[in-house]
């Protein structure tokens, strides 16, 4: 929602407008991709390897346990459920766990898959923790049914880590068609902010490929036990064998990073085009050594944004390297994975947390922007793994699909 409070706030407000125009022509002469969605040709080519969101949250029904989630291959209409409902088995799905304060990853959380060999019959998830254990999981399979099938949770009896992989409905909410409506109307010369005010969520009615593991927190910490902040980021790796390798075999080649993130829209939004590709090939420890600073500088000046809103976007994504950071001493609580003020993003990431909105409003230096899209289209869940079931296909005579577009 766009809001002016005086004079001096329309006229940042402004700015910030018109700094848009210029972000379109500075980062990329193709229309904006919200969070991480096909943001570079690479992973654009390799949907089972592209990594969409991150998510890491206290359990609101225990405070004591954390939610890890990340997405890939997003967009999945409702029709496709079957064919499109497998995750890649050559692909390595990662979290990376930083618990120091610096920018290197101090654990991982490895989840891989087994292939798929029929519609109707799960894949095996094989889930290695951060202390090196592992157990396996079936996937969540679909059906073409009016309802979904219930989601798949298993639960480790010696780790009593939580697990779930499967379709869900697209939790991230973005109006990407108002706001690229809204820039053209700048370019034009003619200023539409009625363009943001659509309401229209461009991943409504689309499902995506989710994992989630809930686990106790103690297993994320760090060795110093007054380190309340843990840091996540998600990763997805090809390993590089010819087919046909079993699997022990496999698990030994080297892997290729495809894609990355921790912060919601940092490469989408702030790398220019051509380094989009090398920032998802790079690493926090990159991130912490300036290797894009001067370009994420760069399009914040251009969109206006003041020294101070600068640092603290920098200090988010930057200067520690790109993880969201999870406070594990703030309590969260409330429905869909938690909704009490304070919590959320960018102290880590809730389903329901308003993202977009809030890297609007930090880089309109604390004006208030967004885009009118303030809620995911279904209701998220209030348990583990707190997403929402998949989309189905309509049934006779039903012509609304949910789409938003």
């Amino acid at each position: 929602m766009l809001k002016r409070k005086n004079n001096k706030a329309a006229f940042a407000v402004a700015a910030l407008l018109l700094g848009l125009a210029s972000l379109y022509l500075f980062v990329s002469a193709h229309a904006l991709e919200a969070a991480d969605h096909a943001e570079a040709t690479l992973v654009a080519a390799d949907p089972g390897a592209d990594l969409a969101d991150v998510f890491a949250f206290l359990d609101p029904n225990d405070n004591s346990r954390v939610v890890l989630a990340l997405d890939v291959e997003g967009f999945v209409v409702p029709s496709e459920l079957l064919n499109l409902s497998f995750f890649a088995p050559d692909v390595v799905y990662r979290f990376y766990i930083e618990n120091t304060g610096d920018a290197v990853p101090d654990r991982t959380l490895d989840i891989t898959f087994s292939q798929q060999v029929s519609r109707s019959q799960p894949q095996t998830a094989t889930i290695k923790l951060p202390d090196g254990s592992r157990f396996t999981a079936p996937t969540t399979v679909q059906t073409l049914a009016a309802n979904p099938n219930a989601f798949v949770v298993t639960t480790d009896p010696s780790s009593k880590a939580s697990f779930f992989a499967g379709l869900t409905d697209d939790p991230f909410f973005f109006d990407i068609v108002g706001f690229n409506r809204f820039v053209s109307s700048v370019l034009a010369g003619t200023p539409d902010p009625t363009q943001l005010q659509r309401g229209r969520d461009s991943f409504a009615g689309y499902n995506i490929h989710m994992i989630a593991i809930s686990l106790p927190a103690s297993m994320l910490r760090g060795k110093d036990p007054n380190n309340r902040i843990i840091g996540v980021s998600g990763a997805t790796l090809r390993r590089k064998h010819a087919h046909g390798e079993e699997e022990d075999d496999r698990e030994e080649r080297s892997l290729v990073q495809v894609d990355r993130m921790g912060v919601p829209a940092v490469n989408t939004a702030l790398i220019p085009f051509p380094r989009k590709n090398e920032y998802n090939a790079a690493t926090p420890v990159d991130d912490a050594k300036g290797r894009f600073a001067a370009d994420i500088v760069a399009t914040l000046k251009a969109l206006g944004t003041n020294a101070t809103y600068i640092g603290i976007l920098a200090n988010v994504a930057v200067v520690h390297g790109d993880y969201l950071r999870l406070d594990l001493s703030k309590a969260n609580s409330g429905p869909s994975g938690g909704n009490n003020a304070g919590a959320g993003f960018p102290n880590g990431r809730r389903p329901a947390d308003d993202t977009i909105d809030t890297i609007l409003t930090l880089v309109a230096n604390g004006t208030p922007l967004g885009d009118h899209v303030d809620g995911n289209d279904v209701p998220l869940g209030n348990s583990f793994p707190f997403f929402a079931p998949p989309h189905q296909p309509r049934g006779i005579g039903v012509i609304d699909d949910n789409t938003r577009n």
